[in-house]
């Protein structure tokens, strides 16, 4: 057989197999992932039939995890990431403790270890990037500040997780595994290898950041200057895998987080959304041999010989990452939707617990059961992950109706969530009431401003309504789904209501809202879909602007003022 056979038979089966059973899986209105997964189980080891390669399956799922990253952060900015920082670092250091101890305890009940259990807990405290993505891209909610709540977490999960990989070698020794070569297991030892690790990533980040966000997009304009198609597709292809593969190689980093960082670095080009757009189909097919792969690793075996530790497992990483991420959320005054969001984030587990679990094992930390556990774990975690995030409007529906706690949570005394008395009058009545404050909406608000128009701002970021108030703006902090919100935003007397994010599942209802408590207010909405724009129009009577519509609007209006325009005469 040919050499490349392997390859070739390994991605056949895996595409053409994962086609099939996940339209199978779709058609019986379930996830499409889950049949992605059962192709792999199909086609894996422990199956009989065909087996495909692990090992190639394997590293073109890193190629999937690089490119699915790298479209993200060409839509995550450097400003997105530290809007988010005060909830997502403690309270992903936080769930990550959390869900540790619990993972932990669990292997100690069982006899385990205590270094056992140590990298047992962590393997079930991270989530999968890959899984989250592709569930907040499909709710559409990405772009929203709860999805950059969801992202940005992940991403301190992730620098958490390189911190772990390093320091386990030197700590193995003491943990009872067995110590890997150049590692004595000494405080100095730690010590040093902390202290390399924190020089690697924090030379990455800034080189990233202070080179990589001027070379990136000057590198992208030169090869637009060919005018071919193929160099430009290839050099976001390029960037993606290089800058990940020697982020990872020269910094110690995951390829993941090398790609996220290239792609924020190459956000500041101006071809960074054809760059997404050039991508996606790459992105989307590698993404799918990422589950294909996961789904190899998994012997169906261990669910009949250990299924209530099976159970366990899938407990701890359904139910108790959920619940614990959940009161971090409402501790930091999110609303319930935001706490119930990123709980269904986190109720799964992915690549990096397949890194520290081969870790583990090679130094000889955890039992060969482990394996097994973790990875029917990530299986069933992750193919039931979106039947949390289908469940999470009737959750909430339920609770507001039967839980007082609920519906307490919701009405807390909050200083952000109203305005203040003091607000001058101009604010509360024939106002703008203008809601999301991103790109959009300050530039909408910087128009208002010019025109001494008073308006409104509504977000669910806390820390931005804290500055629009110092700066002395009118502002108030929640979701505008709400009904809450808007009646704190004097909705009831505003003349113009404007929501600047493009948000079709809540749109909806801020419009009936809004309407309800003041039939005569107009509204002006954006899209980004011209088939989701004309139902708006037809379904709310609202005005709904297109963003490429208003470019060609705009590009022609200048076209033809110069081409209408009297040519000179030249003089004689």
């Amino acid at each position: 057989m040919h050499h490349g056979a392997s390859l070739i038979s390994t991605i056949a089966a895996a595409l053409g197999l994962a086609l099939a059973l996940g339209f199978i899986a779709a058609r019986l209105r379930l996830p499409a992932l889950v049949g992605y997964l059962l192709a792999g189980v199909i086609i894996g080891p422990f199956t009989p039939g065909f087996v495909a390669d692990a090992d190639i399956a394997s590293q073109l799922a890193e190629i999937g995890v690089m490119l699915l990253m790298f479209g993200v952060g060409l839509h995550f900015s450097l400003d997105d990431l530290l809007q988010v920082r005060r909830i997502a670092l403690p309270g992903a250091l936080v769930q990550i403790v959390a869900a540790t101890c619990m993972g932990g305890l669990l292997a100690l009940w069982w006899g385990w270890s205590l270094g056992a259990a140590l990298v047992f807990g962590l393997a079930l405290s991270v989530a999968s990037t890959v899984v989250l993505l592709r569930a907040l891209e499909s709710l559409g909610i990405l772009d929203t500040h709860t999805g950059r709540i969801a992202v940005g977490w992940l991403v301190v999960e992730d620098l958490a997780m390189v911190l772990v990989l390093v320091l386990l070698p030197p700590l193995a020794q003491v943990l009872g595994g067995r110590a890997e070569e150049g590692s004595d297991g000494s405080m100095a030892s730690l010590g040093r290898a902390l202290g390399i690790t924190l020089l690697q990533v924090g030379g990455f980040v800034a080189l990233m950041l202070i080179v990589g966000r001027r070379l990136f997009p000057w590198l992208l304009w030169q090869v637009t200057r060919t005018g071919s198609r193929e160099l430009f597709t290839l050099c976001v292809v390029a960037a993606a895998v290089s800058i990940a593969f020697a982020s990872a190689s020269l910094f110690g980093v995951s390829f993941a987080l090398g790609a996220f960082f290239a792609g924020m670095v190459m956000r500041e080009s101006e071809f960074s959304h054809r760059a997404a757009e050039e991508s996606l189909p790459l992105r989307d097919a590698f993404a799918v041999l990422f589950f294909v792969s996961v789904g190899m690793l998994f012997d169906p075996g261990v669910l009949l010989s250990r299924p209530l530790q099976v159970l366990a497992v899938v407990l701890v990483i359904v139910v108790g990452k959920s619940v614990a991420a959940c009161l971090l959320v409402l501790a930091f005054r999110y609303p319930l939707a935001t706490a119930l969001t990123v709980s269904a984030s986190l109720a799964q587990i992915g690549e990096f617990s397949f890194i520290l679990l081969a870790l583990g094992l090679r130094m000889e930390l955890l039992p060969p059961e482990a394996q097994s556990l973790v990875l029917a774990g990530a299986l069933v975690s992750i193919a039931t992950n979106p039947l949390w995030f289908s469940a999470i409007q009737p959750i909430l529906n339920w609770l507001r109706l039967h839980s007082s706690l609920a519906r307490r949570l919701e009405a807390r005394d909050d200083p952000l969530a109203e305005l203040p008395a003091t607000t001058a009058a101009r604010y509360l009545s024939r106002q703008v009431v203008l809601v999301g404050y991103g790109r959009v909406g300050r530039r909408i608000a910087a128009q208002l401003r010019a025109h001494d128009i008073p308006f409104v701002v509504a977000d669910q970021n806390r820390e931005l309504i804290e500055r629009l108030r110092e700066e002395g703006g009118a502002a108030v902090w929640g979701d505008a789904a709400e009904p809450s919100v808007l009646i704190q935003a004097h909705i009831a007397r505003a003349r113009v209501l404007v929501v600047a994010i493009a948000d079709p599942l809540n749109v909806r209802q801020m419009i009936d809202t809004a309407r309800a408590l003041n039939p005569e207010v107009e509204v002006v909405l954006r899209s980004h879909n011209e088939d989701e724009a004309q139902l708006l129009r037809q379904e709310l009577a609202a005005t709904v602007y297109l963003g490429e519509h208003e470019l060609a609007q705009a590009m022609a209006g200048d076209v033809l003022s110069r081409a209408l325009s009297p040519v000179p005469v030249p003089a004689s």
